[in-house]
């Protein structure tokens, strides 16, 4: 299996929670989390998942094999690992909105 795959599974099952928890909040008249946030958020923990990655394997702390990767890079950094905090910023929200906090019930 490789990276790019197993990423693509990530993120459609983040998006897919996501957009249940969007039409849940909608049929409940309730308002889901705003996209201003997720998108700051997003581009936050991309832009540090760019920086540490690349310093981790330019360290040698870990690396790919080449077989495994789709070979389109930032820096060092294979484009899959950027999936998972994508996922990660896109599902948290959503659980959020789904489970929302106890105050709010």
């Amino acid at each position: 299996m490789t990276y790019l795959i197993l990423a693509r599974a990530f993120l459609a099952v983040a998006v897919a929670v996501a957009v249940i928890a969007a039409l849940r909040a909608r049929l409940a008249g309730t308002r889901p989390i705003g996209w201003r946030p997720i998108v700051l958020a997003a581009v936050a923990l991309l832009v540090l998942t760019a920086v540490f990655d690349n310093v981790m394997i330019a360290t040698g702390l870990f690396t790919y094999a080449d077989a495994h990767i789709s070979g389109v890079r930032i820096g060092l950094a294979p484009i899959e690992d950027f999936a998972y905090p994508l996922a990660g910023v896109v599902l948290l929200p959503a659980l959020w909105t789904l489970f929302g906090s106890r105050r709010a019930r």
